[in-house]
């Protein structure tokens, strides 16, 4: 259930630091997912390849998925070892090209684990739109991608 919070006049509210804001909310939805994740032992780079290559089966090579995850890392992370242990738990199978590196595709029990992962960020998902309509999120997104874009950033879709 959401937790009530403290109304305040817009007047105030346009006050408030834009960056403590976004880090706070950062800081929790992302602690949470991570979380969520961390049952499984993975983490949340682990949880990018597995969505990766189930999204495009035999597509992602390895330099190809570094390349494309390395823009979100905020932990510089080691995509090699992510890789690799993936590989290790089953989770991943490479599939060797005539002309070029081995391309990934899921396993069964790599899909096993990206189900049940996907299940419990679903619940951190809905927990945290309660309260919120689909209108509101996405004028909520609206306005953070102007803010970046304002500051030149890249506001983009990922």
């Amino acid at each position: 259930m959401a937790t009530d919070i403290t109304p305040h006049p817009d007047e105030v509210l346009a006050r408030q630091p834009a960056g403590y804001w976004t880090g706070a909310a950062h800081r929790t939805i992302v602690g949470r997912i991570r979380a969520e994740l961390a049952v499984d032992d993975l983490t949340q780079p682990h949880w990018w390849i597995l969505n990766h290559v189930a999204g495009a089966p035999a597509r992602w090579d390895r330099p190809g998925l570094i390349r494309r995850l390395a823009r979100f890392d905020d932990l510089g992370t080691d995509f090699d070892a992510v890789l690799d242990d993936l590989l290790a738990r089953g989770w991943l199978t490479p599939s060797p090209q005539p002309a070029g590196t081995p391309v990934f595709t899921l396993t069964e029990a790599g899909e096993a684990g990206r189900a049940r992962a996907a299940e419990r960020t679903q619940q951190a998902h809905a927990q945290m739109h309660q309260g919120i309509t689909t209108e509101q999120y996405a004028a909520a997104l609206t306005v953070l991608r102007r803010m970046i874009a304002n500051l030149d950033g890249d506001a983009e879709l990922p």
